[in-house]
């Protein structure tokens, strides 16, 4: 039986792939996660009592627990889900960002090189290192073209910024060191247990309190949205057959404008929620400033994946978004475990608003 330590397993994607994992697969699963603002042990609650997952609490900057994990488990495989990854968070604090997530790469990069060094012909031949990150590496776009694995990196905020030099760092690992690497580049998820600051769960969460729905700007910044099951199958794909050393865009086809995403959930929510008293919740929408440096759009190119992997979306953006509110209107009590901490919906990176 293969053992995956996973980063970030308590987190959203990180959270989602661990189910994937222990539904789809016969792998042991080792699980780190520091369980910071975003991390959520109620995430996990399925798993309770599952022998094939391990939680461990700690963080991917202490360099004894990561080597340790990695010699007492005997790992095949690690997969880097870690960060800090809200833009409008690291307007307000850059340092964390830079802390975990080029910092904290560099230090299981090494953990992993000093651990794969040790392993014998064939162990080293199958380990792999797989570093899981954004399409905000590569910037913006004009109105037409797609990212591909060859775009020039150019981040416009100081978490793209960090997230490039974590890819940077995995990329010389592999070419200086030869560790077995592999670099996937996503575009926005959505799905079950994503922590509300992002815009579909915190849109839902408000218009399930009546509250006003903030865009910015005028709503004309466009993303790609991706399903995060569709994601998690795409990196366990990478995992299996990727070539070491490659990068793989991973994109869901799903383009759209956030005022467009707005009005889908509003649409969708006035006819799952019938006997709200907030219908049509259209009329809850609010145009705020626009975020510093809010890049205007992102769209992904997965040819590569596809073509050599045999990956595809098996989501549509209409189907994937209802099954995500759907999952959000039936686990209420995850959802208010969740807002009782220490965020509340308020606005974050808004560095232009002074008073």
């Amino acid at each position: 039986m293969k053992t995956l330590l996973v980063t970030g397993g308590a987190g959203f994607i990180g959270g989602n792939f661990v189910h994937f994992l222990a539904d789809e697969t016969d792998v042991q699963i080792v699980n780190l996660d520091k369980l910071t603002y975003a991390g959520n042990l109620d995430t996990l609650t399925p798993l309770r009592g599952n022998g094939r997952h391990v939680f461990v609490q700690g963080d991917i900057g202490d360099r004894s627990l990561v080597r340790r994990l990695l010699e007492d488990y005997r790992v095949d495989a690690l997969v880097n889900f870690a960060a800090e990854s809200h833009v409008d968070r690291s307007i307000d604090g850059p340092a964390a960002f830079v802390e975990t997530n080029v910092v904290g790469t560099f230090n299981l990069l090494d953990c992993a090189r000093e651990y794969w060094d040790g392993l014998g012909t064939s162990g080293r031949g199958a380990f792999r290192f797989l570093h899981v990150s954004t399409d905000e590496v590569y910037g913006t776009l004009g109105p037409t073209g797609r990212f591909v694995e060859s775009t020039p990196y150019a981040p416009n905020s100081p978490y793209s910024a960090s997230k490039a030099a974590s890819d940077h760092l995995v990329r010389a690992w592999h070419h200086t060191y030869g560790l077995p690497v592999l670099t996937t580049n996503c575009s926005n998820n959505y799905g079950p247990y994503q922590f509300p600051e992002k815009l579909i769960p915190l849109v839902t969460m408000k218009v399930m309190q009546g509250d006003r729905l903030p865009i910015y700007g005028d709503g004309s910044n466009i993303r790609d949205w991706l399903y995060v099951g569709d994601h998690c199958n795409a990196i366990w794909r990478v995992l299996e057959a990727g070539r070491p050393g490659e990068v793989y865009n991973v994109g869901g086809n799903s383009e759209r404008t956030n005022l467009e995403v707005v009005d889908t959930l509003c649409a969708l929510l006035d006819e799952l929620l019938p006997d709200s008293p907030y219908r049509p919740h259209g009329q809850l929408k609010t145009f705020v400033a626009d975020r510093p440096g809010h890049d205007r759009r992102y769209a992904i190119d997965s040819h590569k994946l596809q073509s050599e992997l045999g990956w595809s979306p098996r989501e549509s953006f209409e189907s994937g978004m209802r099954r995500t509110l759907i999952w959000y209107l039936e686990n209420q009590t995850w959802c208010r475990r969740v807002m009782d901490g220490s965020y509340r919906g308020e606005r974050l990176g808004a560095v232009n608003e002074r008073t």
